[in-house]
């Protein structure tokens, strides 16, 4: 007769980050999240311009103090960057949804690209704010 004692059973476990060797796959799939819920913040930001704005030139004041700050500055490039990334990246997902740049070299290529057109036109962008004044 078979035991039927109730008794906990060791669980299989699922991998994690220890187990898995770092790529650069893996860490522009965590980066576009990131981008993600930064571009959410910064549709938070962009919404409370719009009401300083219409609130009057005092809020508005205060908004462009706040933004204009060595901090607020810090805010606005880390968007820009999460801006051209998440673009860049999600131009990437569409080859990868008609089929195309799937294999293991290509995927690394097309990594390797994004993160460089997102270090290239954050730096670009804000050279020309900084040369127009803008900044």
């Amino acid at each position: 007769m078979t035991d039927a004692t109730p008794r906990l059973r060791a669980r299989p476990l699922s991998p994690h980050l220890q187990v898995w060797r770092w790529h650069i796959t893996m860490l522009t799939s965590i980066l576009h999240r990131v981008s993600g819920v930064g571009l959410y913040v910064g549709a938070l930001i962009l919404a409370a311009w719009a009401v300083c704005l219409a609130a009057g030139p005092d809020a508005y004041g205060a908004f462009k103090a706040v933004l204009g700050s060595p901090l607020g500055k810090l805010v606005l490039f880390a968007l820009t960057a999460g801006l051209f990334y998440h673009l860049a990246n999600g131009v990437r997902h569409l080859t990868w949804d008609a089929g195309k740049g799937l294999d293991v070299k290509s995927a690394n290529a097309s990594a390797v690209f994004a993160l460089t057109f997102t270090v290239v036109a954050t730096l670009a962008v804000w050279a020309i704010a900084f040369m127009t004044g803008a900044a």
